[in-house]
């Protein structure tokens, strides 16, 4: 059976009292639905400064707590870094790695997703990599090599051990932000690439069991059942759309409805 994740990203849009608003809204709409859909798996990643307001609201509930990002180290002098340790302390199973965003803004590297990805493994947090190619590099025809060499890097020397999962979220990284999505075939395609890719790195059951590849870029409620209906696509990394309660839990029913019996 199909698990589907939707992963709301906050990215820095709300200050802390509007995410624990917002959480408890989410709560609140998806708390019957959520306790009897375990296929589901709902995750909220607000920013750093207001996981510890989220937390307790999430607990216990059908949702999980994730972060936005982490530094590769348990400790040290990393001025304005945030370390795996403090974030699992703080109640998160889930941290994203290797965002758009960052990768933009911020210059991060294959390498240092890749020592991310490892830190997140030893504190027992599941890592959502983001990979995906520029406008440019996917114009040259380079969009392929790219991905496949972003997810290689990414999963250097790592493996999944008893129930920890990975999540890889395809993104292009050119319609982040742009409010259009691509094509839901053209998603499926890049999808399938990178499963096969996983295939070549890891055995069959540990793909299955421990990998999941979810879409990222402009997902929102009138797009999101185009993307579920293919098998390869298992759920959706949200920005904007998860800003709203009502259009992020809208979200997880479709992803509910898209699952077959």
């Amino acid at each position: 059976m199909k698990n589907v994740f939707i992963i709301a990203n906050w990215k820095m849009q709300l200050d802390d009292a509007a995410s624990e608003a917002l959480a408890q809204e989410v709560v609140r709409r998806w708390a019957g639905q959520g306790a009897t859909r375990s296929d589901v798996t709902v995750v909220l990643c607000p920013s750093h400064v207001a996981l510890e307001r989220v937390h307790p609201v999430v607990k216990g509930t059908a949702v999980w707590l994730g972060a936005q990002d982490c530094f590769w180290e348990d400790k040290g002098a990393y001025t304005g870094e945030v370390s795996p340790v403090t974030l699992k302390q703080l109640g998160c199973e889930w941290c994203i790695v290797g965002h758009s965003e960052r990768r933009g803004f911020l210059n991060e590297t294959d390498e240092m997703v890749n020592r991310k990805v490892a830190a997140l493994m030893r504190s027992g947090i599941n890592p959502i990599v983001c990979v995906g190619e520029t406008r440019e590099e996917r114009t040259a025809g380079r969009r392929d090599a790219v991905v496949i060499g972003q997810v290689r890097a990414a999963l250097a020397n790592i493996r999944p051990v008893g129930t920890q999962r990975i999540v890889i979220a395809y993104e292009p990284r050119w319609v982040i932000g742009t409010g259009q999505a691509v094509a839901p075939e053209d998603a499926a395609s890049m999808h399938n690439l990178i499963i096969q890719t996983l295939f070549d790195l890891y055995p069959n059951d540990i793909v299955e069991r421990q990998f999941s590849v979810i879409y990222g870029g402009s997902v929102d409620s009138t797009n999101l059942a185009g993307f579920l209906s293919f098998d390869v696509i298992h759920g959706a990394l949200v920005g904007g759309a998860a800003l709203k309660a009502d259009e992020f839990v809208r979200l997880a029913e479709i992803a509910a409805d898209s699952i077959k019996p």
